[in-house]
């Protein structure tokens, strides 16, 4: 079974774990549903483990062509050229360690999980929520663009 879908629906604020929850078992039974529940948790763990990999020691490639500077780029010392959504990205990182320990970025997907589902509405737009939203979530967003984008959702 591919788990991406109960991802998708996981990183729509509207469901979060609690609609997947309760679709898995109303689909499977109690018992099948709450295993498979448990599997797309531990699979969506990974996957946010694999983008906080990507995203907190990412560099950003050199590019001959892009060596002029912008507004939203940067030259580093070594020549390289950072853009403004990298440079935030990794500000909020680090300061989310700072605050958290070293488990902060971890708890980037806790503290999703744990907020208060958005109020159901035909109108949502799932990806301008988590444009939004990305200051409070930088790698948790990049997963949720790529995921939902990729399924079309």
């Amino acid at each position: 079974m591919n788990k991406i879908i109960f991802i998708a629906s996981v990183l729509d604020p509207r469901n979060k774990f609690e609609y997947v929850e309760g679709a898995l078992e109303e689909l499977f039974g109690e018992e099948k549903g709450k295993k498979i529940n448990v599997e797309v948790y531990a699979y969506m763990n990974s996957l946010f483990g694999e983008y906080l990999k990507k995203y907190s020691t990412e560099s950003c490639p050199q590019s001959p062509s892009s060596s002029t500077s912008s507004n939203n780029t940067s030259n580093t010392p070594s020549g390289s050229v950072i853009s403004a959504s990298k440079i935030r990205t990794k500000l909020s990182l680090k300061k989310q360690k700072e605050d958290n320990g070293s488990g902060g970025a971890k708890s980037e997907l806790d503290k999703y999980i744990s907020e208060e589902q958005e109020p159901f509405s035909e109108e949502f737009d799932i990806l301008s929520w988590w444009k939004t939203h990305a200051p409070r979530f930088p790698i948790l967003s990049e997963l949720a663009r790529d995921v939902l984008e990729f399924i079309d959702y």
